[in-house]
């Protein structure tokens, strides 16, 4: 009897973790549905008063609407300080955002001082470190919101939660928050973890950013490494093992590696193990290619992710007769579940001139733009994405609606979670990106004294460190604009490769974009 009883159990619960798997086979996953522990801390003291803390109130609500709430999906904590902590809302107590909700609103303005430090210990302690999904495999997401400066030390406290694997934002209202203790509590870098309003009001307007960024913790784990800055994003030619599938090839520029993708290799992968929790409601796509002969009068997909029938539910599009570039994706309002917008402007269409070229759109919930080698194309609207099914597998270089391969080479194929790294990202490793359109007097005067270094046949380590010291005084200079810094130093690096194939050359392009990520934290 026993036996059979047993046997009984584990029938039921394999039967259940199969009905589970099927769900999740059936469910479009993004950020909304991704797991996460979410903790506010809230400051309650006396400088905030009623209105303002009815104001905050209002944000938790917003920001926690964009959130599955459940054992499965987001669980949120609240925990409000002045003198002490107090917990309001515990982790795993609501499995409903009307649940959720209610409580938010039913939260009072305590009063009081402000030991910041104090209450990020409690969060810690008594949510953390209870939640009863564990310390490992999901987000632990700490938000602090103050509006002056702690009356207790933070750094300790805040050292203690990153150990145990909480991230943390600081969010400062007001002048009376310090820039340096915003950055004790949060993580780093801190141009991504620490925000900064002038006012209660403005909190509203950081709403969409502080949801891009919770979206990020949760559904993009995998960093990039840029330098001395991490991205977090998918890096898809290394999740393809291209290494080990193509053959490499010279890139773009002298020192560069890209590889050449034949018809023979399969470029294609579960997109479970890709993107397990989707892709964030903003993103930036990056892709570094050339393709010539037939191809270039070919329609065919440069990344695609498909349903598990096969169908597209994204994808970048090439189509070689239009000369246009198509971007296809989810929306809930159309019956295919899915919306494709072209791109037909004129410029677009140097990249089927069978040269090395950089593709780049910048996608937002309510449009994209694409960008061709760092110059500005065109920008068309979209419906509000959905998410994605997992079942299916992402793909790269097919022809549309087959899955032959199409004969190109590649050398970047990237998607960064973080929006603003379009402003980061530079398309120096394109020879062709400095012509004449953005030259200016100033590289063209210190490229007359490489041409005048060189003529007189200099020793060359001689010539780089004077090239050195040239482009340092490129980056000591304030510039107007990130356009004229990317101009500049392209333009450079043009005139490096075009007198000495030197991999310096390609050293220099390195350089030049740890500068960038230092100017951006500051």
């Amino acid at each position: 009897m026993r036996s059979m009883h047993f046997v009984f159990w584990c029938l039921y619960f394999m039967l259940l973790h199969l009905f589970s798997t099927a769900q999740d086979e059936d469910m479009r996953l993004s950020c909304r549905t991704a797991p996460s522990d979410l903790v506010f801390i809230l400051d309650g003291s006396w400088s905030v008063d009623d209105i303002n803390f009815e104001i905050v109130k209002r944000w938790l609500v917003n920001i926690t609407m964009s959130f599955n709430i459940g054992q499965k999906f987001t669980q949120v904590g609240v925990v409000q300080y002045s003198d002490d902590p107090f917990l309001h809302i515990p982790l795993g107590k609501h499995f409903s955002s009307s649940d959720l909700i209610k409580a938010m609103e039913s939260i009072e303005y305590m009063g009081g001082n402000t030991n910041t430090g104090k209450a990020i210990k409690f969060a810690n302690d008594k949510l953390f470190a209870l939640s009863e999904r564990g310390p490992n495999g999901i987000a632990k997401i700490a938000v602090v919101l103050t509006d002056g400066k702690s009356q207790d030390e933070v750094l300790a406290a805040a050292e203690a939660a990153r150990k145990k694997g909480i991230i943390l934002f600081a969010i400062g209202v007001g002048s009376e928050t310090e820039e340096a203790e915003l950055r004790a509590i949060a993580n780093k870098p801190s141009s991504t973890y620490v925000f900064s309003v002038e006012d209660y009001k403005a909190i509203a307007k950081i709403r969409e950013v502080i949801r891009q960024k919770l979206c990020e913790e949760t559904v993009c784990p995998a960093k990039i490494p840029i330098n001395s800055r991490d991205e977090k994003g998918f890096d898809i030619l290394l999740h393809l093992n291209l290494a080990k599938k193509a053959q490499k090839t010279q890139g773009s520029f002298y020192g560069s590696k890209a590889y050449q993708v034949t018809s023979r290799v399969d470029l294609s992968e579960s997109t479970r193990m890709l993107f397990p929790g989707g892709l964030p409601p903003s993103y930036v796509f990056v892709a570094t290619l050339k393709y010539k002969g037939s191809v270039v009068m070919e329609e065919w997909d440069l990344w695609r992710i498909q349903t598990k029938d096969e169908k597209p539910q994204m994808a970048v599009t090439l189509n070689g007769l239009d000369r246009t570039v198509m971007f296809t994706t989810t929306t809930s309002s159309t019956p295919s579940g899915t919306q494709t917008v072209v791109f037909t402007k004129p410029p677009a269409k140097k990249l089927f001139d069978e040269k090395w070229h950089q593709l780049r759109l910048l996608v937002t919930e309510e449009d994209v733009t694409l960008y061709v080698d760092d110059l500005e194309i065109e920008t068309l609207a979209l419906e509000p994405p959905d998410g994605i099914f997992i079942n299916g597998k992402t793909q790269v270089g097919k022809y549309v609606s087959k899955e032959t391969t199409v004969p190109f080479e590649i050398q970047k194929l990237r998607i960064y979670c973080d929006p603003e790294q379009n402003n980061r990202e530079t398309a120096c490793e394109i020879p062709g990106v400095v012509s004449t359109r953005i030259l200016d007097v100033s590289v063209l005067a210190h490229s007359n004294i490489f041409h005048l270094l060189m003529s007189h046949r200099i020793n060359t380590d001689l010539i780089f460190k004077i090239f050195y010291l040239i482009t340092r005084q490129f980056f000591l200079k304030k510039l107007r604009s990130k356009t004229v810094k990317h101009r500049r130093l392209c333009s450079f690096i043009y005139f490096c490769n075009s007198y000495n194939s030197s991999p310096t050359c390609f050293g220099m392009f390195l350089m030049y974009q740890s500068y960038l990520i230092r100017s951006n934290r500051a």
